[in-house]
């Protein structure tokens, strides 16, 4: 069995290909980068992230994304199996809650075990030749047979390294279960009648800031201070990780976790739900730790939720297509990262770089927009530009949004309009009228709690557009649609003086 699996992963072959996909589902992504000195960036390794979004029996459905490390080999291989262990006959409308939780643990165990299985003759072949080599020699005192020996050993250690982090999200019944293991993220983001929407983080990340971990990783005799201090395990921050053999079964001799009396980094998932969606309109997201991490850099963590849903309904608003609306989101993070860092402001030392960004949207009785307004007609889409706020304050905050606004007709925000937030922003919550001045403050209700807050983000904002929008120039320039004739002409009757004399002078 062992051997069909490596053949399998070393195949174009998937276990899944009979497997519909889900049509209510988009993914996007976007590599990984490192800025150089002149704003540039380069990729520094191949994206290293999966997904997948599958269609079941009896409304089921399955949707994961994988955030991999030291090569795709791990997200690659749990994509693909753990997906024959949860839609191949093994969840069935009777089962419970608890039956649900029950198969979701044990398919992550499973296929972790089979993982190990696939790279078992590596790492004998590995272990054979560490025992070969003569000790504390370097390789150029090495003989050429030692050199060779060598070069394997590093093929090999490339061949089994390797982990991945998973957040995976289960619709049976229509109750929706999340598991979860290591540093991804899933948001529920359900409308209520009052047009707020309503941001539930489902689960914490698994790393050392998570005291429930810490409390686990203390009952196998570990120092939580002194992990809480290091932050990395291993080079991660997760503390919970499928694969990774080294920290799995070298633990042993690795400083940090030398003092565990069991295996302290495991792949047992943390499960929430079922959850009921029952007359439930809204969507679900899937993160990987790269895009939370890139708007976090640039941002800060505090609304990162926040932002999040609210660039998802402003493209929501503007595609047909989920695959635009998730793809359009992460490249709206992935130029806010580099935004940051080419402005040289505070926190462009934290954006540097950035992981492989994924995003995963599902939709819950969520209407598309009709395709009639699209980012590329009715003229150039005009930034909303929002002073980001660190405040935790849980009472109404005020967030003043300056509209650029090139429209023939009344300036009504939400009615007239040819905005969309350029960068992630807190979501706008009730709006008002701007019929004296092009700049509007709406009222966002922040409610930070740990899982759950509240913000508006139906799209309202951005459905709409001003069918008389003004196009720009062959510049990119577009021309002056506010008359200040009277305004010089009041500005001059007051300075009968020797200003008068300019009263004239203005836009013509």
């Amino acid at each position: 069995m062992a051997a069909q699996r490596r053949n399998l992963m070393d195949s174009h072959q998937s276990w899944t290909d009979d497997l519909p996909l889900c049509d209510m589902c988009g993914v996007g992504t976007a590599p990984n980068c490192v800025y150089g000195p002149d704003g540039k960036g380069t990729q520094s390794h191949p994206n290293e992230d999966g997904t997948f979004r599958f269609r079941g029996e009896d409304g089921c459905f399955l949707y994961g994304v994988f955030n991999g490390y030291d090569g795709t080999r791990v997200a690659n291989y749990v994509s693909q199996c753990l997906t024959a262990e949860l839609l191949l006959g093994q969840l069935k409308s009777s089962h419970t809650d608890a039956d649900v939780r029950r198969i979701l643990t044990q398919a992550f165990d499973v296929v972790e075990k089979s993982y190990f299985e696939t790279i078992d003759d590596a790492l004998a072949e590995k272990a054979n030749i560490q025992s070969q080599l003569p000790e504390k020699s370097s390789f150029h005192q090495m003989s050429p047979q030692s050199q060779k020996l060598c070069e394997r050993l590093k093929d090999l250690e490339q061949e089994v390294s390797g982990g991945a982090t998973a957040a995976v999200a289960l619709i049976l019944n229509n109750k929706l279960y999340i598991a979860n293991v290591g540093t991804n993220r899933a948001l529920l983001c359900k409308s209520t009648s009052d047009g707020q929407n309503q941001v539930i983080q489902i689960g914490r990340p698994h790393t050392t800031d998570n005291e429930d971990e810490l409390q686990r990783l203390a009952g196998l005799g570990l120092d939580p201070a002194r992990l809480k201090q290091a932050g990395l395990i291993a080079g991660q921050s997760s503390t919970r990780r499928i694969g990774d053999y080294r920290v799995k079964f070298n633990y042993t001799d690795i400083d940090l976790l030398s003092g565990a009396k069991s295996k302290p980094i495991i792949a047992e998932p943390e499960i929430q739900g079922g959850q009921s969606l029952e007359g439930v309109t809204g969507f679900i997201l899937l993160m990987s730790e790269g895009l939370i991490k890139a708007l976090e850099s640039a941002h800060g963590s505090e609304q990162a939720n926040q932002e999040m849903v609210a660039m998802v309904a402003a493209e929501l608003a503007q595609q047909s297509s989920l695959e635009a609306v998730s793809q359009s989101v992460v490249e709206r993070v992935r130029r806010l990262h580099h935004d940051v860092f080419v402005s040289g402001r505070q926190r462009a030392a934290h954006c540097s770089r950035h992981e492989d960004l994924t995003l995963l949207i599902r939709t819950l009785n969520y209407t598309l927009a009709d395709g009639a307004l699209t980012p590329t007609q009715g003229g150039r889409i005009y930034p909303v530009s929002v002073p980001y706020s660190n405040s935790q304050s849980t009472s109404k905050t005020s967030v003043t949004l300056s509209l650029v606004m090139p429209s023939q007709g009344t300036l009504t925000n939400g009615t007239n309009t040819a905005s969309t937030l350029e960068e992630g922003t807190p979501t706008p919550g009730s709006c008002s009228s701007a019929q004296q001045s092009p700049t509007t403050t709406l009222q966002s209700t922040n409610t930070q709690t740990q899982s759950s807050s509240s913000s508006s983000g139906d799209g309202s904002l951005f459905r709409q557009r001003g069918s008389q929008a003004a196009q720009p120039d062959e510049t990119g320039r577009v021309p002056p649609y506010v008359d200040f004739t009277q305004f010089y002409r009041l500005w001059g009757s007051d300075h009968s003086d020797s200003q008068s004399a300019q009263a004239g002078l203005g836009p013509q």
